[in-house]
């Protein structure tokens, strides 16, 4: 199984199963001699809550993504033409759309055991802002394996245009306004200016504030998934220790009784070596008593022979 075969089983998961599961895979590429992949398999990150929310959406309404992907490209190129009227259409349905599709999140998870609270129902909303922006976030959602909730592009859709003046019209060549309209028109514009700067650093600071929540959440995550992976290389060491032992306690028995065995073998061979002389020995009796056998038989059969030679003469 390849990398992108795992990232996307790992991040169809529910999140209590990630870290297991991803430790599993990349045992087994450890296991099949690649390292390489288990690397890449151990650095993926574990979602956030919002992030798995939006991924469980690709995942389980596959149909839903096209239609928001879509209309983004439309936004877009609205926003990008001036198109007033056709801009104010798209904007209707974006909202309508990032309802619906917020809702389906947050039902899918609420399914799944994980309801999501106000702060991740807005970040799964954000998201869904983002992929309507920037056709890259787009692309990140659609593939289902976000880490963390995408953040939209400040401003987008920034209002609704107006449709440019025709030319020959009255308003092409407005009316030059008195100096003290131009005054206060002057003065009201340095203080919209003002105000878009003090709101521009509200949002950057707001925005600061929030990547600094978001990298101390990814540092928790991080530091936990850390913690659980240490917890679960030293049960795996312990276990490895007992069976360690106990395969050098079975080694132990086995020495034992081959050093038995080898004992045995020996008090065999000397039996073996004893046994062998006694048969030569009783072989070499068997001989001799064979042979005092026929000397014995051979002296009788000349003391019968004698005496037989013996009664003839007196016979005679």
């Amino acid at each position: 199984m390849g990398l992108d075969a795992v990232a996307d089983e790992l991040y169809g998961l529910r999140p209590e199963q990630f870290t297991a599961a991803r430790s599993r895979h990349a045992a087994a590429a450890r296991t099949a001699g690649d390292r390489g992949l288990a690397e890449q398999i151990t650095a993926l990150r574990r979602p956030s809550l919002s992030a798995w929310a939006s991924n469980l959406l690709v995942h389980e309404q596959p149909d839903e993504v096209h239609p928001l992907l879509d209309l983004g490209t439309a936004l877009r190129q609205a926003h990008s033409e001036l198109d007033g009227e056709q801009l104010r259409e798209l904007v209707h349905q974006q909202r309508m759309l990032i309802r619906a599709l917020s809702r389906q999140a947050a039902q899918l998870a609420a399914d799944a055991g994980h309801p999501l609270g106000q702060d991740a129902q807005r970040e799964v909303q954000e998201t869904l802002q983002a992929v309507l922006a920037d056709p890259d976030a787009a692309e990140r959602w659609a593939a289902g394996r976000l880490v963390k909730p995408l953040t939209p592009a400040v401003g987008f859709p920034a209002g609704i245009p107006k449709a440019p003046p025709r030319r020959g019209s009255p308003s092409a060549s407005p009316a030059k306004p008195p100096p003290s309209r131009r005054r206060e028109e002057s003065a009201a514009q340095e203080r919209r200016r003002e105000e878009s700067a003090a709101d521009k650093r509200q949002r950057e600071q707001s925005a600061a504030e929030k990547r600094q929540r978001e990298q101390l959440a990814e540092a928790r995550q991080a530091a936990e998934e850390a913690d659980r992976e240490l917890r679960t290389h030293e049960a795996e060491t312990e276990a490895a220790g007992r069976q360690a032992q106990e395969a050098k306690e079975r080694l132990a028995t086995l020495r034992e009784r081959v050093t038995a065995l080898a004992d045995e073998l020996s008090h065999a061979q000397d039996e073996f070596g004893q046994a062998r002389g006694d048969e030569r020995a009783a072989r070499e009796r068997m001989r001799k008593a064979d042979r005092r056998l026929r000397d014995a038989r051979s002296r009788a059969d000349a003391a019968t022979a004698s005496m037989e030679r013996l009664a003839a003469d007196q016979e005679s």
